[in-house]
């Protein structure tokens, strides 16, 4: 099947991989084209929903809820639990999963390819202990999408979902967005009490200030917003990072469970808010101080932050920078029950460029070289290391994802810019089996060349691996029917 590319009407093969399907208006609840596994439920209007759920004596809800938690038994995935390494600021494509030794200096960098410990699949030189885990990995090289701003671009990854057309650059969280993938998923796996649904380390994403839609609850409301933890232990990252909402997990001298439980009990029995939270950190503290307040009730969450319970060899495996340190309390509050942990793997706040994140429009190769892949490496292979001997990869999904990738041009500032037409993400676990790289870019990593793949394609990937439906339906905050996915197919990396 060819595509052409929406902004550069470039042809893009897509093979056998999925259809692409466009979505201009986020709110609009209908499906535009029929999808396999959705029956004629998503052809009906409200009304006749209505009429049809009538017959049998259900509400739209009871039909809808019928829908989203029917995870079918032929489903492939089982995962219990998800755990999404995010690279704010976009990581390299080019140097680090998608290298070109043939291109022109001028594009490919002084980066060279190592091989993995699967023949014929190489990857960067300065993520080598990665590279001794491909039999782990599926590496997608053939993403992408059509934004170049950054909150527009982890718009598009974290939900699924085209952005906003009328919310262009930074994108403030409001109630209207589409929720963000941690909310969609703790929805279908519902967290033990006192236990929250989803939890964010060690920062939210900010750009200049600005918090970013994308990470939060969304039209699913204030409850299935992440809690934002900051990791206890570890060396920083450079430049400036917010703390918006870490709670401090000990509990107030005097004070005990049983009223923390009482006040569980009655912050219940509200309303999820439905108020646009904008950018401001002030306007979601409460919601975020309450939620600290909830996790405390859990003996189980409250332990997992006590990092010195692991032994000293397993600390030195993650190493003692704050992202090492993060994945590592990643996976111990999946063994305390959050079905949801996203680790930010960078400062937290763009700043115009400084600071150790992703966005390396200057002096990229030593940023990689020396700051930013020294701690990605470590850190995402110790988390793969340690689930797989706990025995636990197979239950948990490991997702690896930025904004966008970045230019294939060096430009003037030895740097490389905001670059949304190509770039990679990479699975493991979960389900995903290892070894493997799925679709392809072209000579220059500029466009997927085979099995082209769209944020929609990989979250219904993500959502198969979880036992989802990516069909499924879920209700925004005006009771109106929104499919997970807009039409997204899992790709075939089971």
């Amino acid at each position: 099947m060819k595509l052409k590319h929406p902004l550069t009407s470039a042809i893009i093969d897509r093979g056998t991989g999925s259809s692409f399907g466009w979505q201009d208006d986020v709110m609009n609840c209908t499906v535009q084209t029929p999808r396999r596994g959705c029956g004629d439920f998503n052809s009906l209007s409200r009304r006749s929903a209505l009429q049809a759920g009538g017959l049998f004596g259900l509400s739209l809800p009871t039909l809808l809820q019928q829908q989203a938690l029917g995870a079918s038994d032929s489903l492939i995935g089982n995962a219990k639990s998800c755990i999404i390494l995010y690279c704010w600021g976009g990581q390299s494509h080019i140097d680090t999963w998608d290298l070109k030794p043939k291109a022109p200096s001028s594009i490919r960098g002084p980066f060279n390819p190592i091989a993995t410990n699967i023949s014929g699949i190489q990857v960067g030189e300065h993520i080598p202990k990665l590279a001794t885990m491909a039999d782990k990995l599926a590496i997608v090289r053939s993403m992408f999408h059509t934004d170049s701003a950054h909150g527009r671009g982890m718009y598009w990854n974290m939900t699924g979902h085209k952005p906003p057309q009328n919310r262009p650059g930074n994108i403030a969280p409001k109630r209207s967005d589409w929720p963000g993938l941690p909310a969609m998923i703790s929805h279908f796996r519902e967290s033990q009490a006192g236990v929250p649904r989803s939890i964010r380390l060690p920062y939210p994403m900010v750009d200049n200030g600005t918090l970013q839609a994308g990470e939060y609850g969304g039209f699913m409301g204030g409850a299935y917003d992440p809690i934002v933890v900051k990791t206890p232990k570890g060396k920083a990252y450079g430049g400036r990072s917010r703390d918006l909402g870490s709670p401090v997990l000990d509990l107030a001298a005097g004070i005990d469970r049983d009223r923390f439980r009482r006040r569980r009990s009655l912050l219940g029995q509200l309303e999820p808010t439905t108020a646009d939270t904008g950018g401001s950190a002030s306007r979601s503290y409460g919601h975020f101080h309450d939620l600290a307040l909830n996790m405390l009730v859990s003996d189980r969450v409250q332990k997992a932050f006590d990092l010195d319970n692991e032994t000293a060899e397993l600390k030195a495996l993650y190493g003692d920078h704050l992202g090492g340190q993060s994945c590592l309390l990643a996976r111990r509050l999946i063994d305390a029950g959050v079905p949801v942990v996203q680790v930010l793997m960078s400062a937290s706040d763009l700043n115009g460029g400084a600071g150790d994140h992703w966005d390396t429009h200057g002096n990229n190769f030593n940023r990689l070289k020396d700051r930013l892949l020294p701690v990605f490496d470590r850190s995402a292979s110790a988390l793969i290391t340690d689930l797989d001997q706990r025995g636990q990869l197979d239950e948990t999904l490991v997702l690896m994802i930025g904004d966008f990738g970045r230019t294939p041009k060096i430009n003037g500032n030895s740097g490389r810019d905001h670059y949304p037409y190509s770039y990679t993400v990479v699975l493991a676990g979960g389900g995903i089996r290892g070894g493997q790289v799925y679709g392809s870019s072209d000579a220059h990593a500029a466009h997927p060349r085979t099995l082209a793949a769209g944020p929609q394609d990989l979250h219904a990937t993500v959502f198969t691996a979880m036992g989802i439906q990516p069909d499924a339906q879920i209700l925004d905050n005006l009771n109106r029917p929104h499919m997970l996915t807009a039409g997204g197919q899992a790709l075939p990396l089971f």
